[in-house]
């Protein structure tokens, strides 16, 4: 069982378009010569580099005409260990039939061999390519969107949560359960699924937990079959999981939609504590000083949360307080803002920007409501997904533990080779021929590098904010 699998960072948004597809298209006269057909492409690259390696992604098309093909079992090799979904070659003006040798190595390494005719340049595969993907990304949306209106339909009839999770089980073409607190199936719909497959699904429906800290969702596979469990926000230990034979780009957005109205339909009533609060609030506004008033929230102390994201609808901003575990929520100006009771730990929350103050007690509510506005600000210009405020200068604003997980997750995508050139490139304020000098290589290989750091972090290396945020990152233990 695999649990919280993602796609790469550096996958596109769209959704991936399957060999077979370009195949299909007779206008092309592509011929598959090895390997498998149903390898999705997502996207499309042509190089005539002896090793393509440096210049490759993942994914993606690969074309060449074999300017500089010596050894077509090395080629392939490092075509495969660069994560290329396929390769493209073009007969002529080169060579005039595929190498025998080529044929033989694809075969090998089980990657995609593809013959491209004389009369097709490979603009037309890549504009086809292209093409394929836009249409496939809108066939998407559209599907998306109705699978938003009819959960929300669903929502909507007497019997709410069991309509809700037929709507879900009938859109992903699977089965969705709502486990309860203690692990049992509280609500099911859509067909039965193996004993081992539904084990599995119990089980990872037990690793998440809406409570702060823990995983909002896992996902594995069983019997062939994508399973995902998802914590709904209300606070009280429900789970829904999803099992599908499949997995599509758009169907993690449809279990997102289904995870925020059945936490809005499953969230407990309100009770006397919300009364309390309610009163408070009424009193504040009649005037009463915040100070005679403070002591109906509660002994604290409190954290105050500025929010920036979502999607501006009422289910965002909703499933975002459920997330935090708080009912204590305003939307205004654009900002969500949000009171978080102790010990409530605030954690990342993904679409989402979080600005969070230090505890203070509920009579310094203010202060620590103009702390939050603050590290919202500064998280925003730092591209993070959360900051807390913290004294004692710039070096006690960021936790060590903290700034090196962050410093792991954005630094990923690179090699070491990579990393190594953009921090010595950074330390020597971006000169390419004093870089080159300090590591004894050429000018134009620091510059292959850097554009490559520049694409694998979809960041722009002329911006120095993005500076200064990737050598702190390369200087983090």
């Amino acid at each position: 069982m695999t649990t919280r699998s993602a796609h790469p960072a550096s996958t596109p948004p769209a959704p991936p378009v399957p060999l077979t597809a370009l195949l299909a298209r007779r206008d092309l006269g592509l011929r598959l010569l090895a390997g498998p057909e149903d390898v999705p492409l997502h996207w499309v690259h042509t190089s005539e580099m002896a090793d393509p390696y440096p210049y490759l992604l993942g994914g993606e098309l690969l074309m060449t005409a074999g300017v500089q093909l010596t050894d077509p079992a090395r080629y392939v090799e490092r075509v495969v260990e660069a994560g290329a979904a396929a390769l493209a070659f073009g007969v002529t003006p080169v060579y005039d039939t595929v190498p025998a040798e080529l044929v033989e190595a694809c075969a090998g390494q089980g990657l995609p061999l593809v013959e491209v005719p004389p009369r097709t340049p490979f603009t037309a595969v890549a504009r086809a390519l292209w093409q394929l993907m836009a249409e496939a990304r809108l066939r998407e949306l559209r599907r998306v969107t109705e699978a938003q209106q009819s959960l929300a339909t669903a929502a909507a009839r007497p019997a709410p949560v069991p309509a809700v999770l037929g709507a879900l089980a009938s859109r992903l073409a699977g089965r969705a359960v709502l486990f309860g607190p203690d692990g049992t199936e509280s609500a099911v719909a859509g067909p039965a699924i193996p004993a081992e497959a539904a084990a599995t699904l119990a089980e990872l429906a037990g690793l998440v937990s809406g409570g702060p800290g823990g995983p909002a969702s896992a996902s594995g596979e069983e019997d062939g079959l994508r399973l995902a469990a998802y914590a709904l926000g209300g606070g009280d230990g429900l789970t829904l999981g999803i099992a599908t034979e499949r997995r599509d780009p758009g169907d993690h957005t449809i279990a997102g939609v289904a995870v925020v109205l059945l936490s809005l339909l499953t969230a407990p009533h309100r009770g006397t504590d919300v009364t309390v609060r309610d009163g408070a609030l009424v009193r504040l506004l009649l005037g009463t000083p915040p100070a005679e008033v403070a002591g109906a929230l509660g002994p604290g102390p409190w954290t105050v949360v500025h929010a920036s994201g979502g999607d501006d609808t009422p289910f965002a901003t909703a499933s975002l307080a459920a997330a935090l575990g708080t009912p204590l929520v305003d939307q205004a100006g654009g900002t969500v803002r949000l009171l978080l009771p102790a010990p409530t730990d605030v954690t990342a929350q993904e679409g989402w920007t979080l600005g969070a103050s230090a505890p203070v007690a509920a009579a310094e509510l203010t202060a620590a409501d103009a702390q939050a506005a603050r590290a919202l600000r500064r998280a925003e210009a730092s591209r993070t997904s959360l900051v807390r405020h913290r004294a004692g200068g710039f070096a006690g604003l960021v936790d060590p533990g903290e700034a090196a997980a962050y410093a792991r997750t954005l630094l990923a995508p690179l090699t070491e080779p990579l990393a190594e050139t953009l921090r010595v490139w950074l330390s020597l304020h971006g000169s390419w021929d004093r870089t080159a000098v300090a590591m004894a290589i050429h000018r134009n290989t620091v510059r292959q590098r850097i554009a490559r750091c520049a694409a694998l972090l979809d960041r722009d290396l002329d911006d120095p904010d993005v500076r200064m945020e990737l050598w702190f990152a390369l200087r983090a233990p």
